[in-house]
């Protein structure tokens, strides 16, 4: 798209994360400006337009997506309607940037990127760590060879999570028709693609999780192995039933680590035959921002973004596998089946 006025943005779901991480970025990123906003509640959206000088807003996402000064649109609701309104923008015509994770499943990814593949329109997935000074700098030193020979790859996160007993008053994150499965879902995606982006594909996964009771019917540990492209094998844990909080992502080689965490800005500790130091490099305060504007070059024919539909598409698949078993399956409805106790 290069229309004169540049890339015009509409958003669906203007609720807490296009606050800061996302929404002010569309009116900061040069050739680029959010002309309208959605939500159920048209108080909320009305309120969302006057405080982010949003010149209209709508309580209808089809109205939202058909409207004529919106020529891209950044669905930023959960998971479980992400599918539908790609499928609409696509239908539209219309670019679409769709919020992390991609869908609830791998079959729902396909079914978008077979849609927007046959219209030959870009989709996009707001996997904003891809953009991070701080992780393309990481990749650029294991690429630069300054860890020698890659030997090892393993991250480990724990966090708590609340006691409830009332699936009646779960956040969305822990409903799986709204999210797709429990926290690691919505969190550990975030690790299984920087790993992805960094590395490249991960091959040869295998994995399980389990639940602690805490939360009826989610999982909340989750462990698995996988190997990257050139042979290196890597491990990953997850426990959101945990007492300390942990973030911990770790790269070996036969010449050095890089030690740092991914979910927060914890410094990034080298240690190799020719450099020792410890790098502290700040996240945008609108930490969509750099994704975002890589988003604009693409559709602007000035640049690429380094997340799409594909490789998000990729992440979806390795949640799919390691919780394959406790879901019975993940390739139909599997959020209408009764909750495990």
């Amino acid at each position: 798209m290069s229309e004169p006025e540049g890339i015009q943005w509409g958003i669906i779901g203007c609720g807490d994360v296009t606050e800061t991480k996302s929404g002010p970025a569309f009116s900061l990123v040069d050739n680029s400006r959010l002309v309208a906003v959605m939500r159920r509640d048209g108080e909320k959206a009305a309120d969302y337009a006057h405080r982010h000088n949003v010149p209209h807003w709508f309580d209808n996402a089809q109205a939202l997506i058909e409207h004529p000064e919106v020529n891209a649109v950044y669905i930023a609701t959960p998971p479980g309607s992400h599918m539908d309104y790609a499928l609409a923008v696509c239908a539209a015509g219309k670019p679409a940037y769709v919020e992390k994770p991609m869908a609830r499943s791998y079959r729902e990814c396909i079914r978008m990127n077979d849609a927007f593949d046959h219209a030959n329109i870009p989709l996009f997935v707001a996997y904003y760590r891809r953009g991070f000074a701080r992780f393309n700098m990481i990749k650029q030193l294991i690429a630069d060879g300054a860890l020698g020979e890659l030997t090892g790859i393993s991250y480990r996160h724990s966090s708590a999570v609340s006691q409830t007993t009332d699936l009646a008053d779960l956040p969305w994150r822990l409903d799986p028709p709204q999210s797709g499965g429990g926290v690691f879902v919505d969190i550990g995606c975030h690790a299984l693609d920087l790993l992805d982006h960094v590395f490249g594909p991960l091959g040869n996964v295998r994995g399980t999780c389990a639940s602690s009771g805490l939360i009826p019917g989610v999982e909340d540990q989750t462990a698995m192995v996988f190997e990257t492209e050139l042979g290196v094998l890597g491990t990953g844990s997850w426990n959101f039933a945990g007492y300390i909080d942990e973030d911990i992502l770790e790269v070996h080689g036969a010449a050095g680590r890089i030690s740092t965490s991914i979910m927060s800005e914890s410094p990034i500790d080298i240690v190799s035959e020719t450099l020792t130091d410890r790098l502290t490099i700040p996240n945008p305060k609108h930490v969509q921002g750099p994704l975002i504007e890589s988003v604009v070059s693409e559709l602007l024919g000035i640049g690429i973004c380094p997340s799409t539909g594909a490789s998000a598409a990729r992440t979806s698949k390795i949640i799919d596998t390691v919780l394959w078993d406790f879901y019975g399956g993940r390739d139909d409805e599997f959020w209408m089946r009764p909750r495990l106790k």
